[in-house]
Parts: C-alpha cells; sequence; structure tokens
C-alpha cells in the first residue's frame, strides 16, 4: 500500500439543526441526514504523486441515526486532477489506502456515483464554500459565541477531521440536484476545521 499524507481544511453541511446531534451519535434533527462534505488540500501526496491545491467532496444520505444505517453517498473529484491524481484521490477517499478515510468508508452501504467535476472550494476561517456548477453549492458562516468568538465541538465520536475542534456554523445556502436528490436547505447545520490525514 502506497505511503500518503494531507492537510488543508474541509467543512460539511447538513439539513440537522445547529450542532447536528449526529456528531455525538444521536439521531438526526429531522430523522435523517443529507449532509455535503467537501475537502480543500493545502499539501499533499500519495507516494510521489503531488495532490496539493486538489478538491473533493461526498454527498452523504443517512436514512436514520449516522452510526446505525448505512450511507447512501455521492464522490466528486477536482477535474483539474491529472490521471496520477485522480487515482489517487480514489484510493484515499474511496477507503482503499487506510488512514481515516477507510473508516468513513466502513459507513458507507451504497455508492450512487462518482464524477469529475468543475469544484469552486473557498475558506477564511470564518466562510467556507463549495460550489459544483449546476450540481451543487454550499455556503455557511461561523456562529459567534461569547464575545463574538468561535464556538466550538472537540472530542466528537464521529467527526471527519480526527484530532481537531470543529467551529460551528450555519449554513446560508445548501443545495443539491443529482442523482435523483433534490435538496435545498438554509439556516441549517455546518462545522468546519482544518483537517490531516494519513497512510498510517
Amino acid at each position: 500500500m502506497s505511503q500518503w499524507k494531507l492537510s488543508g481544511t474541509y467543512f460539511e453541511t447538513c439539513n440537522c439543526e445547529a450542532a447536528c446531534p449526529c456528531v455525538f451519535t444521536s439521531p438526526p434533527t429531522d430523522g435523517d441526514c443529507k449532509a455535503m462534505v467537501a475537502w480543500h488540500i493545502d499539501k499533499g501526496a500519495y507516494a510521489d504523486t503531488r495532490l496539493d491545491g486538489l478538491n473533493v467532496a461526498l454527498a452523504v444520505y443517512a436514512p436514520g441515526t449516522m452510526v446505525a444505517t448505512k450511507w447512501k453517498v455521492a464522490a466528486y473529484f477536482d477535474d483539474k486532477a491529472s490521471a496520477a491524481q485522480s487515482e489517487a484521490l480514489h484510493a484515499i477517499f474511496g477507503g482503499k489506502a487506510g488512514g481515516h478515510p477507510a473508516v468513513l468508508a466502513s459507513f458507507i452501504g451504497e455508492m450512487a456515483g462518482a464524477k469529475s467535476v468543475p469544484m469552486v472550494y473557498t475558506a477564511d476561517g470564518r466562510k467556507s464554500s463549495l460550489s459544483i456548477p449546476g450540481v451543487a453549492e454550499a455556503q455557511i458562516e461561523q456562529l459567534d459565541g461569547q464575545g463574538g468568538g468561535p464556538i466550538t465541538i472537540a472530542g466528537h465520536p464521529l467527526c471527519i477531521a480526527p484530532g481537531q475542534a470543529a467551529t460551528l456554523a450555519r449554513s446560508s445556502r445548501f443545495t443539491l440536484d443529482d442523482f435523483g436528490w433534490d435538496w435545498n436547505f438554509s439556516g441549517k447545520n455546518g462545522l468546519m476545521s482544518d483537517f490531516a490525514y494519513a497512510s498510517e
């Protein structure tokens, strides 16, 4: 198995009220969870293949409590990736290359599909967004806590970025129209943080 390492930023948004109960392994607010998770790789390599600057996203549907039901997932990969980079991203985020993405992949029961698409990801620490033209738009903004500072959740058992405190946010827009899904939410849960993954 190839050695690899990635670091960057991630965010997620879903149809749950903030803060999402799913991260505490509780049932989702509306009985099911419809989520978008997006990663931007600042620095990364899979063996000798550099992955800097590339994006990946997953649309996730869970019909009940996320740790008790299998997920249906659609995967989106940056169309800027070369053939070698695309193969590396598929191996990592498909769970075939170990590390935390393999843990996340263990929850998947059905793949709706995977696509190479244009992706525009932005993050400034307070706002995060992802645009996949014609497919999805997701925009979240930090919720203000005491003194206007961030509200964070640390140590939550169901997490995208282990070891990182997630900053709580709320969506200003979340739409997805693909694979028979037609989602349109705003004012719902968002989370964002740095992430660091490795093959071991």
